[in-house]
This record gives structure tokens, C-alpha cells and sequence, in this order.
């Protein structure tokens, strides 16, 4: 719908759009420049206040209009209006979408069209480190929920005019600012029309959880898929090292987070923590992380095969020295020892945390023994439930340790009532589920496994050298991948 040239129409189309009579933080007010009468509107909280008393101070001298003319809007604001971020808009959607999003609306009449001044200030915390990413060295920085703030901190580490953030509005109601980040000319162009086509389709009235929300309509999860099939991260640097490498990164404003596109799982193996220590240090603790993928799904199901069967086991090795446990209740006891350490995994997580650490451990030590007093596990179900959670919770990324989570409790499920042919299928259904799990744009999942690039790979395996991991594009094709080039010092 266009403006009127009526400043009389456009206040009452105004009052119709907008709930001026009723919602409290609405500013509007009739206000006169000179011989011109004009219509303001903006959000309370969302505007400067301080900047629009220096701007409106100015306009209102007398002085200031003594040779004004009329010629149009565009040299009003040329000759009137002495700050950088103002724009003129020219219909009602228009201005209702920006008035919303913060910026402030200044109707004159006589003129068919609106000045958009945006002195927005959006409330915000302090920046912190993100408490799921945290490393003992390195930077303390973390996204916050503003979006400028976190284009900000990105644009302060990545200097280059190739970095280009495009803004997509998502949700009929809401209408969400999501920005696109991507390195012009390293990211792959195809790609970056994919992410657009794809947000451009999306039918949703709000994005209700932000970045979670974005997930699952950008990309539909089968249940049979329970790992992710985005990489999130809190982290500037580590964001930034993502978008050097040709990855696109999308940040929704109030999230404190971005997505990496494309995704494959040897991105949830990665932590930042590694490239702050030594190389040989940071070696170890990757090969130990990947070691406690493997020990967070197979120990507590390989300990209920092989407890129940002892006869799969050499002579003289026991897991259960009583031996007096029957299928059954072994079975019925590490299910048990499962959902109670999960259970003391979030109630920690959610308690406050002056009492998180002394909830998990009091908690943990006192049910676990009187447990085994009365007789609803052994001392040897715990240590492997044990062993398993601590395996669980060095996994950098908790979605990912969530999702190994339900794998483990299904080839639990499986082993309990088949045994060892339970056991086997359940494997190879873990093992189908992970091959055809989805990556955005039809990237393989296991990049740069299958398809193969050693190259790629050993990057990913191994902690080298900054001199020598420095990749200038990840991707040249859907189906091949660049070479990870070692650029000379």
C-alpha cells in the first residue's frame, strides 16, 4: 500500500496498522519543521534518544529552514538531515517491517513517500565466553543475541572485503532477521543460492526458537537420524575459521549462535581447544576424544553382551564376579544405571550453579550406593555407566553427544533382548543410519572420508600446524572437494 500525500491520511492509516492507542511502548507525535508538519513514529527502547533530541533540535531551528525549498524528500534529506543511516521508503510494508525491526519513521506532508532513520539500540549482555565452548587459553568472547554485535566481532577478525553478510527477513510474523555469511569468491556460488532459495521458501509465522527453529525447516530430521545435521557454534574464532575455509555461516538476530553449512560429522570431533595447545598435546586429546565416541556407544552394550554371555569372554576374565545376576536383571540394571546417570546429567544442568557440581557429585555417590545396598546394580554397572557418561561428556558438542546417546540406548535395548544377534543388528542399523544421514546441499555426511580426500582428512584427524592448515577452499564441486593446499611461508 503506497503513502498519501495527506500527512491527515497517513496518520490515520497509521493509527490503523500499528496499535498507537494501545500498546504503550509505540512513540508517535505530530511535530512541525519550519513551515512543514510531519508524523513521527518509533518503538520505545528501540530508538536513541540522545540522537533524535540532537536531530530533531536541529531541524526545528528556525534558522535551519530560512532557505529551504520543497524540491523533494531526497534533498530534504540531503540538506536537512546530517546522519548517515537514513533511507526513504515508499509503502506501508515497508515502513511497518523497519519501524518494527527498531528504526524510527518520520512522515512530511505533502510528500508521498517516508524518511527511515535508524537510530535503533537494541538491548543487549555483556559479551562473554560461551559456556559450552569454553578453552583455558584463547579468546573470552562469545555471540550474544544481537546480530550486529556478532557481525561485528566476526568483521573485527576477518578483514577483507570479500566477507559479505546478506540479510534475509524469515517468518510471516515475526520476520526474523537471518544474515548469510559467506567469503565472496571462496564459498561455493551454487551453494550460496541454495541457502538463499531455501530461507526465501520457508512458510512459518515465527521463528519460535531461533536458531533451533531454522534447523528443522531448513532441513526436515527423520527420526531414525538422531545426529545433527548442522554444526553450531557460540564462537567467533571458531566461526571465523569456518568461513575461511569456504563454509557459509547463518546467524539469526536474538540467538546467540551461527550454523555452519555444510556439515559433516568430523566437524563435531573438532574443539578449539586443541589449537590452543601444543601440537603433540593436541594430537592426544583428539585421538582421545575420537576414542570416547566409540567408548560413549559401545562400552555399557558391550559390557551387557559380554556379562550375560560369559561364555564369549577367555577363561579366567569376569565382569561379574557374583555371577549371580540373570539376563534379565542385568538387563533391567544397566537400563536402570542409564536413565539414572542421565537424569543426574540434566538435573545438574538445569540446576543453578553454585549447586550443579555438589548436586551431581553428593547425588551420584549417595544413589549409586545405596543402589548396589539394595541390590538395583552392581559396583561394576556403575563403573561402566560411569565411564560411559564421563566418555559422553568430553564430546565437544552436546547435540552430537545426544544424539550418540540414543544410539547407545537403542543397541542397549537390542543387546537386552537378543543378545548377540541383537547386538550385531543393532550395529548395523546405527551404522545405516549413519550413511544416510542428510547434509544440507546434498553433501556427503562423511566428507572428506567418502568421498575421499586425504588431504581434507588428515587435517581433520590430526592437529598440524598453522603453517600447514591453511586451506583456501574446502569445496570446488558437490562431489569433489578441494585440496587443502599448504601455502608456502
Amino acid at each position: 500500500m503506497k503513502f498519501s500525500k495527506s500527512l491527515t491520511e497517513n496518520i490515520e492509516t497509521a493509527v490503523a496498522l500499528f496499535p498507537i492507542h494501545k500498546s504503550f511502548d509505540l512513540i508517535t507525535r505530530e511535530i512541525s519543521f519550519g513551515n512543514l508538519n510531519g508524523y513521527f513514529i518509533g518503538i520505545n527502547g528501540f530508538c536513541n534518544q540522545e540522537l533524535l533530541q540532537r536531530l530533531f533540535s536541529d531541524l526545528q531551528n528556525p534558522s535551519f529552514f530560512s532557505s529551504l525549498s520543497t524540491g523533494g524528500l531526497e534533498e530534504f534529506i540531503a540538506r536537512r538531515i546530517g546522519y548517515s543511516q537514513v533511507k526513504l521508503v515508499y509503502d506501508w510494508d515497508t515502513l511497518t517491517k523497519n519501524v518494527l525491526s527498531g528504526p524510527c519513521a518520520l512522515l512530511i506532508d505533502g510528500f508521498s513517500s517516508a524518511i527511515i532513520i535508524d537510530t535503533r539500540s537494541y538491548p543487549a549482555r555483556s559479551i562473554e565466553e560461551p559456556e559450552n565452548e569454553k578453552v583455558m587459553r584463547g579468546s573470552k568472547d562469545g555471540f550474544v543475541e544481537t546480530l550486529l554485535y556478532n557481525t561485528n566481532m566476526i568483521r573485527r577478525r576477518i578483514r577483507t572485503p570479500k566477507l559479505t553478510f546478506e540479510l534475509l527477513s524469515v517468518g510471516s510474523e515475526s520476520k526474523t532477521d537471518v544474515a548469510i555469511a559467506y567469503l565472496d569468491g571462496i564459498a561455493q556460488d551454487d551453494l550460496i543460492v541454495k541457502v538463499k532459495d531455501k530461507l526465501s521458501s520457508i512458510r512459518v509465522t515465527s521463528l519460535t526458537m531461533g536458531t533451533k527453529s531454522l534447523q528443522e525447516l531448513l532441513f526436515p530430521h527423520k527420526w531414525y537420524h538422531p545426529l545433527p545435521s548442522f554444526f553450531l557454534t557460540e564462537r567467533p574464532d571458531v566461526a571465523c575459521s569456518y568461513l575461511s575455509e569456504g563454509y557459509i555461516l547463518l546467524m539469526v538476530d536474538t540467538n546467540p549462535s551461527a550454523l555452519v553449512l555444510p556439515c559433516s560429522i568430523f566437524q563435531f570431533t573438532q574443539s578449539p581447544e586443541d589449537y590452543y595447545k601444543t601440537t603433540p598435546n593436541g594430537n592426544y586429546i583428539r585421538l582421545i576424544r575420537f576414542a570416547c565416541i566409540f567408548l560413549s556407544l559401545l562400552l555399557l552394550p558391550t559390557f551387557l553382551l559380554l556379562s550375560s554371555n560369559p561364555q564369549y569372554l577367555p577363561e579366567g576374565i569376569t565382569l561379574l564376579p557374583t555371577g549371580e545376576l540373570s539376563k534379565v536383571r542385568l538387563f533391567i540394571y544397566v537400563l536402570f544405571a542409564e536413565l539414572l546417570l542421565d537424569l543426574f546429567k540434566y538435573s545438574s544442568s538445569h540446576t543453578p550453579g553454585g549447586f550443579s557440581g555438589s548436586l551431581a557429585i553428593v547425588g551420584g555417590l549417595l544413589i549409586g550406593d545405596v543402589a548396589v545396598k539394595l541390590q538395583w546394580a552392581s559396583p561394576e554397572i556403575i563403573f561402566y555407566a560411569s565411564a560411559t557418561v564421563l566418555a559422553s561428556l568430553s564430546l565437544s558438542s552436546i547435540e552430537f553427544s545426544d544424539g550418540i546417546r540414543i544410539y547407545r540406548l537403542f543397541l542397549i535395548l537390542c543387546t537386552g533382548f537378543f543378545q548377540l544377534w541383537g547386538y550385531l543388528l543393532g550395529i548395523f542399523l546405527i551404522l545405516l543410519s549413519l550413511c544416510t544421514t542428510p547434509s544440507f546441499g546434498g553433501r556427503s555426511y562423511f566428507w572428506p572420508l567418502v568421498p575421499f580426500d586425504w588431504q581434507a582428512l588428515k587435517t581433520l584427524l590430526f592437529r598440524t600446524p598453522a603453517a600447514k592448515a591453511q586451506p583456501t577452499q574446502i569445496r570446488h564441486s558437490p562431489a569433489v572437494t578441494s585440496k587443502h593446499k599448504e601455502p608456502s611461508s
